[in-house]
């Protein structure tokens, strides 16, 4: 057994009365009733996702998928360049 260490940027956000724990770099989400619930979640699930990925024997397949990089056996996510809120304005017929 080999241990992966790595730092993901994890955005945080309220939907309702719930937050949400989102991560682009795994595509993967989860909800509490409270930040730290959020929190406590996403960290939970993180390790669900790798064992299953290390269970199915996908973690090469799904993390490339993902733009992940393997140097030297230890994986790297991809970058965060940059964190934006942006404003549109749309016509819609709705």
């Amino acid at each position: 057994m080999k241990n992966i260490y790595f730092s993901i940027p994890v955005s945080i956000f309220k939907e309702d009365k719930d937050f949400v724990a989102y991560s682009a770099m795994l595509d993967l989400s989860t909800c509490a009733d409270s930040l730290e619930g959020a929190q406590k979640m996403f960290e939970e699930a993180t390790k669900i996702f790798f064992e299953e990925l290390d269970r199915k024997g996908t973690i090469n397949e799904v993390l490339l998928s993902l733009g992940w990089k393997k140097t030297n056996s230890n994986w790297f996510p991809p970058t965060e360049i940059s964190h934006q809120t942006k404003k549109f304005s749309l016509a819609l017929k709705a």
